[in-house]
C-alpha cells in the first residue's frame, strides 16, 4: 500500500472531466520569476525531464522577448518529444510570426482584458480590443496550428466583456480559451461559477492559468476542473511571478491521491524533476513545501516516530518512493528511545538498554542548546556513552 486517504473523499459524487490536460509554463512563465534566466541547453533538460514525466503540453517560452528565448523555443520544438510545444505571443502580428517561426505545435495569445490593463496598460477601448484579438486569432489558425486565447487578468474583468471577447474568439476558430487568474485574486467558489458561468455560453474548451498570491492557485485549479474547465497550467515547484503558478506536483498528487484521477504520469521522477528545477533556477525548494519538500518525509517527535517505523502511512500522506523522495529520522528534543535506537540499528551498533537512554538523553541536551544532531554528533555521543567502535 503507498497511500491511504481520508474515506470522507469518497462520500463526494465529484464529475471530472474526461480527458484533462496539463500545459506546463515552468519554462516560460517558470522563468519570469525574478532572478531566473534560463539558457538554452538548461531549458531543453527540463523540457526533457517533463516529457519523461508524461506532461501534455509544455509552454517552452516567449520567442518575442531575446533571440536567445526564440533559440531555445525552436531547439526544445526541435526536439521531437511526445508532448506539444506551444509559445506564447501577445496578440500582434509579429509575435506570432515569430512563434510560427519556432515550428511550435500552437500559440497562447493573450492580451489585458480587465478595466485596470484597458485604461493603464493598453490605453485601448473594449471594441478596440476586440479587433486586435480577432485579427491575430484568425492569422494564427490560418497557419493550421493548435491556437489558445487568453484573457490576462480574466478574474478582475467585466463578465459581460469576458463573455464576449471568449464568444468571438471561439468564433474566430481558437481551439481553447484561457482564464488567467493573474494576480491570483479569485477564490475557489468565484472560480467554479466563472467556469460554469462560461460554459453556458461557450463550447470551446477551458483552460485556467492560476497564479498564487494568496496561497489558493491549487484550490482554484480543482475548483475551476470540478466546474467544467479541462486543461490546468502549471509550473514544477509552483515557481513564476511573484508567489508563483499552481504547482504541478500538487495539483498532479492531489489529484491522484485524494481524487482519484489518474492522470498516468511517471510520478515516480517528480523528486528528480524538482530537483532539477532547483538546481537551474537556483531557487531552493521551501522545507516544507507540500509534495517534494524536505520535511514532508522527516520526522523528529519521539510518538510519530515510533508509529511511522511500524507504518509510515500512520504520519504520512503516501510512501515517499512513489515519488523518488526519502524518508528521514532526524533526532532531536523530541526523538525517543525508538528513534536513536533505529538510528543505532542503521550504523550498525549495539548497546545495552542503559547506554540507549543515556545516548537519548545527551541528544535531547545538545538539541536543546541549539546544536543540531548530525551524524559525526551523534557518533560522538555514542562513543561517549560506550567507548570507541568500529563503524
Amino acid at each position: 500500500m503507498k497511500y491511504f486517504v481520508s474515506p470522507f473523499n469518497k462520500s463526494m459524487d465529484l464529475k471530472f472531466p474526461e480527458k484533462l490536460t496539463i500545459y506546463d509554463t515552468t519554462l516560460r512563465d517558470g522563468e519570469q520569476t525574478p532572478g531566473v534566466c534560463l539558457r538554452t541547453p538548461e531549458k531543453l533538460k527540463i523540457a526533457k525531464k517533463l516529457d519523461e514525466l508524461g506532461i501534455h503540453q509544455i509552454e517552452a517560452g516567449f520567442p518575442i522577448v531575446s533571440n536567445e528565448e526564440k533559440k531555445s523555443v525552436k531547439a526544445i520544438a526541435a526536439e521531437d518529444l511526445n508532448a506539444d510545444i506551444l509559445a506564447l505571443a501577445r496578440t500582434k502580428t509579429e509575435d506570432i510570426d515569430l512563434a510560427l517561426d519556432c515550428d511550435v505545435d500552437g500559440i497562447i495569445t493573450f492580451i489585458g482584458t480587465s478595466d485596470l490593463h484597458l485604461k493603464h496598460k493598453l490605453k485601448m477601448s473594449q471594441e478596440q480590443t476586440l479587433n486586435v484579438c480577432m485579427k491575430s486569432i484568425e492569422h494564427a489558425k490560418d497557419h493550421g496550428i493548435f491556437v489558445a486565447f487568453s484573457a490576462e487578468d480574466a478574474t478582475r474583468t467585466d463578465l459581460d466583456f469576458l463573455k464576449k471577447i471568449y464568444n468571438k474568439a471561439e468564433d474566430f476558430g481558437a481551439d481553447r480559451i484561457h482564464i488567467a487568474d493573474t494576480v491570483g485574486a479569485i477564490n475557489p467558489y468565484a472560480m467554479g461559477f466563472l467556469v460554469k458561468e462560461l460554459k453556458s455560453h461557450i463550447n470551446t474548451e477551458i483552460a485556467l492559468h492560476c497564479h498564487n498570491d494568496f496561497g489558493l492557485a491549487l484550490a482554484n485549479s480543482i475548483s475551476g476542473i470540478l466546474a467544467g474547465a479541462s486543461a490546468i497550467s502549471t509550473t514544477v515547484n509552483g515557481i513564476g511571478e511573484r508567489a508563483g503558478n499552481t504547482s504541478l506536483e500538487e495539483l498532479v498528487m492531489s489529484l491522484l491521491i485524494i481524487y482519484g484521477v489518474d492522470l498516468g504520469f511517471n510520478v515516480n521522477i517528480f523528486y528528480e524533476l524538482s530537483k532539477l528545477v532547483e538546481e537551474l533556477t537556483d531557487m531552493k525548494i521551501p522545507e516544507n513545501k507540500p509534495i517534494v519538500g524536505r520535511n514532508v518525509f522527516r520526522h523528529e517527535s519521539g510518538i510519530h516516530v515510533d508509529a511511522v517505523i511500524e507504518e509510515p502511512l500512520t504520519y504520512e500522506p503516501f510512501l515517499p518512493e512513489l515519488i523518488g523522495h526519502h524518508r528521514r529520522i532526524v533526532l532531536g528534543k523530541h526523538s525517543g528511545c525508538r528513534a536513536v535506537k533505529a538510528k543505532l540499528d542503521e550504523c550498525g551498533i549495539n548497546v545495552t538498554r542503559d547506554e540507549l537512554c543515556e545516548i537519548v538523553e545527551k541528544v535531547k541536551k545538545q538539541r536543546e542548546e541549539g546544536i543540531y544532531i548530525n551524524d559525526e554528533l551523534f557518533n560522538k555521543i555514542v562513543r561517549s556513552v560506550r567507548g570507541p567502535f568500529d563503524m
